[in-house]
Parts: C-alpha cells; structure tokens; sequence
C-alpha cells in the first residue's frame, strides 16, 4: 500500500481537496474514474495527448503502485487547480510531479484537462 503524506493546503477547502486526490490518483494510479470528465484530456510530457475517461482509467490501471507520495501543495482557484510533490518509488527512485487541472465548471467536482509535468 504506498504511503500518502498529504499537503497542508487542504484544510478546510475542500476544492484543494479534490486537487490532492485526484493528483494521489494520477500517482497510484488508483481512484475512481468519476474524477475525469467523459471527455477529458491528458497531456504528458514527451507523449501523444490522452482522451476520454476510459483510456485515461486504462492506463491509470498499468501504473505500479509507488512506495511513498508526498503533496507539497494542492491549490485551486475558480475552474483551475493544480498539485506538486514528489512520488517515491519502490525502487528507492525519486520523481518530482506537477499537475494542472481544468474542470468542468467552478463547482471543482470534475476535471476536464490534465497536464502533467513530470
């Protein structure tokens, strides 16, 4: 089971909540797929753009699980949120990650585009 260490920004909103969980869920690779919208779009570093919530919850599913995620900050203003931290594999090997998120509407209950940073 990997180990969360969540941020400090989550407090009492809960649209930086959201944030945090869905930036665990691109880590994990875990987390339900109602997060994505049904035609959301994730764009990777160095790779072709992702679209709809099956191929994202698709290769979501391939991830292995990392050891440890530690949220640095999840943050949210108005339709846009985003996520930094650092995921801590198994291995021992560590990556840095950045997560900006889209939502559908200023309600931040579900994520239209994704872009990573990592």
């Amino acid at each position: 089971m990997t180990r969360i260490q969540g941020s400090r920004d989550c407090g009492n909103s809960p649209k930086n909540q959201f944030v945090e969980d869905a930036a665990i869920a691109l880590e994990t690779g875990a987390g339900p797929a109602t997060l994505w919208s049904a035609d959301v779009i994730w764009q990777r570093i160095a790779e072709n753009p992702i679209s709809g919530r099956d191929a994202v919850s698709n290769l979501l599913a391939k991830k292995p699980a990392p050891a440890e995620i530690v949220i640095e900050h999840a943050i949210s203003h108005g339709k846009v949120g985003a996520a930094c931290g650092e995921t801590i594999l198994v291995s021992g090997q560590k990556r840095r990650f950045s997560h900006v998120f889209e939502f559908t509407s200023a309600k931040a209950d579900c994520i239209a585009t994704i872009k990573s940073y990592a």
